[in-house]
């Protein structure tokens, strides 16, 4: 059964609640003005400075800190089921705690756990980039801006922006005594507690402290004493900051975060039969179920990250500023995956396949930025150096075992039995080989410029953006293990596997945008980006791959009528996907000592190489946000977004053995699909405040679609089609009573909330195969809970 909050839960509000007697504000929140009736002004940083988005010519979804409070996104995992048309965040392997992100349907990457591979959306944190998908989980506190940019940004950004990049604005210290305390509790055992505290400004010092703690159990209980339920999590983080202006021109920010994840992975579902026989104790699951059929050896996977970030600006002249952002980042994610999906029946034969892997890495970076303007000019260079060490490991071994006639089951604790090989990261399980271990180390480094000039024809209305990056990228790295053994080279010899690689590039981008009235804007962009080579660390070569490049052309309108009651925004984009970076399985054969073929040993465990598609893909789409206040108080919005990706269909180039013939090498190309990327998909929200005499009742409703997608990128046989996931749409919701006064200083908002408020269910992942029929995840079940918010 699923647990009510705990003792320790309440207390931890009670805290929470606590901590605001000892502290005196010197001044009472701001609160909105509810009287308005037209869309506000929305301020984005995607050219490095702020500008209003209905004057900045890239396609942009942003949102400000209260939109993601008030649809309960305390996470990019929150993201799943939708939100951002054109952005699309998928658990790797129904694991939480790893996030595959793409936008516009280009980025994708796979396989998370991968040293010396990329992602292709960049993520950024007060101007600090993420390295690493691990870890994108975390909590997000306290924020004030989230961008979503769409489209190539390997001008401005650089490497790994292929898809585009998030970028996230934390709130920075105002110098204001405040104190913000929020505290809740929901169904499947969920609370949450947040202290945000802001101190007065001292001597040119000020101080702002963030704390977060949140977590539930499971959506699906596990019937193993002592195990841990599936879906289950506890968020732990902190952030502190520092800021020194000893004068309006300087100001020298010094931030400090740490966070914890404890996370099990999501519940997979056999939900169709296929020519594998099933037992009867693990049948097929055509639908969510609250219990587990068999209980299996599962526990969370923890996962820590912190830093440090240094941010100076000096304003060395009304018309120039010079940035520099320092940053030094570490990351630690184990892995406890295990899954009841896909067991095949034999008698007393093994199942449940325990995936144990670890992963950790450290970076540190170095931006220099100067930006300025003259009376037709604004402008941006910068310098980048950034530099990364990451190391994997993998251990799996089946963990449990059918009795003679599949009605019974029983644990494997000893494992396979194996002594795993020495390697220099903690071994997971002690009696289980090491599939794999690598290591990979990158360092890059860039140079960027971007300037828009404004001539004096045309009334001013007339902007010409130009901007060029050049980019070094070394990687390096060593494949020290494969199947608890070192690897073996082309010619049969045991030893350690390096690559060592670089590669150098330029990423230009060219913007017009004309001004048609002060409310209507056109624009046209051509763009670049890029995600880096490297080399898969699942294969028995260990050979480097190319970069995969896209190249973007793009037009849009922005708009605004009626007073600022009505905004419409739109972009089409098409372009040309390079060498775009395609796995396949290498099989790997054993042979006697006379060299012929010993029957049966072929294994396709760790032998997976990447390569680029020869030939160019194709990338097209159409995205539309609609924003409107019809009445006043009342504000609604739609956005629309169409993704077609093409990729060109490519031959295998591993051979594989045929009885009576040999070794046999592909003939006819294989038919590749861009993961995840619906072809259509829709959000769409209503936002009702009413000013009472004493508080704001605020409404709020939102719904997301999307037409399904592949959760894998080819047919699984030459006679069996791919299947995408199931459609499905999916209803949130919010009602609060806010801004409650309980004196001049303090006031109070009260909350419930509800995410999946119709109980929606569908698989937002699914494949087929023929042996194992339909498996796949479904969307979370119905959410709902209470929140109060007290502001001093």
């Amino acid at each position: 059964m699923h647990s009510l909050p705990s003792l320790r839960q309440f207390s931890l509000c009670s805290v929470a609640f606590a901590a605001m007697a000892i502290w005196t504000p010197s001044q009472a929140a701001e609160t909105s003005d509810e009287s308005a009736t037209a869309l506000s002004e929305v301020v984005v940083t995607a050219e490095k400075r702020e500008t209003n988005l209905q004057k900045t010519p890239i396609a942009i979804t942003a949102m400000s800190g209260e939109q993601l409070e008030t649809r309960r996104i305390q996470s990019l995992a929150d993201l799943v089921t939708g939100g951002v048309p054109g952005l699309r965040v998928t658990p790797f392997a129904s694991r939480p705690f790893s996030l595959i992100l793409n936008i516009r349907g280009v980025g994708v990457m796979i396989d998370t756990n991968q040293p010396a591979r990329d992602p292709g959306v960049g993520v950024y944190v007060d101007g600090v980039y993420l390295g690493r998908p691990q870890g994108l989980n975390a909590g997000l506190m306290d924020v004030q801006g989230f961008e979503v940019l769409k489209g190539p940004q390997g001008t401005l950004f650089g490497r790994n922006t292929e898809g585009g990049a998030l970028n996230i604005i934390t709130r920075k210290p105002s110098g204001v005594g405040r104190l913000e305390v929020i505290a809740g509790l929901g169904n499947f055992g969920s609370y949450r507690t947040e202290v945000h505290l802001d101190f007065p400004e001292y001597n040119d010092i000020r101080l702002k402290l963030d704390g977060a703690l949140a977590g539930r159990d499971g959506i699906v209980d596990n019937p193993l004493a002592g195990a841990s339920a599936f879906g289950e999590n506890e968020r732990r983080g902190l952030r502190g900051q520092v800021e020194w202006r000893p004068s309006d021109a300087f100001t020298a920010l010094y931030a400090y975060d740490a966070s914890r994840d404890a996370s099990s992975n999501l519940f997979s579902y056999n939900v169709s039969k296929g020519s594998n026989r099933l037992a009867p104790i693990t049948p097929t699951l055509p639908s969510r179920v609250k219990t587990s059929p068999v209980g299996i050896p599962l526990q969370p996977s923890i996962g820590t990250q912190s830093g440090h970030a240094l941010t100076l600006t000096w304003d060395m002249l009304p018309e120039l500023t010079l940035k520099s952002i320092s940053s030094y980042r570490e990351l630690y994610q184990d892995q406890f995956s295990n899954s009841i999906s896909g067991s095949v029946f034999t008698p007393n034969g093994p199942f449940a396949r325990y995936s144990l892997a670890l992963f950790d890495q450290e970076q540190y970076s170095q931006e220099i930025q100067a930006i300025g303007e003259t009376d037709r000019l604004q402008y941006v260079v910068g310098a980048l150096a950034y530099h990364e060490e990451v190391g994997d490991m993998a251990q799996t071994y089946n963990s449990m075992q059918f009795n003679v006639d599949g009605t019974a089951v029983s644990l494997t604790p000893a494992g396979p039995n194996i002594k795993p090989i020495a390697i220099d990261l903690p071994i997971l399980f002690p009696t289980a080989g090491v599939d794999r271990a690598s290591r990979a180390t990158t360092d890059s480094y860039g140079v960027y410029g971007q300037a828009t000039y404004t001539p004096a024809w045309l009334d001013d209305r007339l902007h010409v953006t130009a901007g060029l990056r050049w980019t070094q990228d070394a990687k390096e790295g060593v494949l020290t293990v494969v199947n608890n053994a070192l690897p073996v080279d082309a010619f049969g010899k045991s030893r350690v596997l390096g690559f060592e690689e670089s590669w150098s590039r330029i990423d230009p981008m060219i913007n017009i945008s004309f001004d048609a009235s002060p409310d209507v804007m056109i624009y046209g962009k051509w763009s670049t980006g890029y995600k880096s080579g490297g080399a898969n660390s699942r294969s028995l070569s260990y050979q480097a791959f190319d970069p995969e490049e896209i190249e973007m052309y793009e037009v849009g309108l922005k708009s605004e009528f009626l007073d600022r009651r009505l905004r419409i925004n739109i972009a089409a984009y098409w372009g040309t996907y390079k060498d775009f970076q395609v796995d396949f399985t290498a099989p790997y054969y054993s042979y006697d000592a006379n060299g012929n073929l010993i029957t049966g040993s072929s294994t396709t465990r760790t032998t997976t190489d990447t390569i680029n598609a020869p030939g160019d893909g194709e990338v097209r789409g159409f995205e539309a946000d609609v924003f409107a206040v019809p009445l006043e108080g009342l504000t609604l919005s739609a956005s629309y977004a169409y993704s077609d990706v093409s990729i060109p269909a490519t031959l295998n180039p591993f051979p594989t053995f045929v009885t009576g013939v040999g070794m046999v090498l592909a003939t006819v190309p294989t038919r590749i699909y861009q993961q995840f990327t619906p072809e259509h998909a829709f959000t769409g929200s209503v936002d009702y405040a009413r000013p009472f005499q004493d508080f704001t009742l605020r409404v709020h409703l939102d719904g997301t679609w999307d037409s399904g997608s592949y959760a894998t990128d080819r047919d699984p046989s030459p006679v069996l089609a791919a299947i995408k996931s199931q459609d499905g749409m999916v209803f949130n919701g919010r009602i609060s009573l806010a801004d409650i006064e309980l004196s001049s200083s303090v006031n109070v908002t009260v909350s419930i909330w509800s995410r999946n408020l119709l109980d929606a269910e569908y698989l937002y992942a699914r494949n087929i195969s023929a042996t194992n029929g339909v498996t796949g995840a479904f969307n979370e079940p119905r959410t709902f809970g209470f929140e109060a918010r007290v502001r001093y």
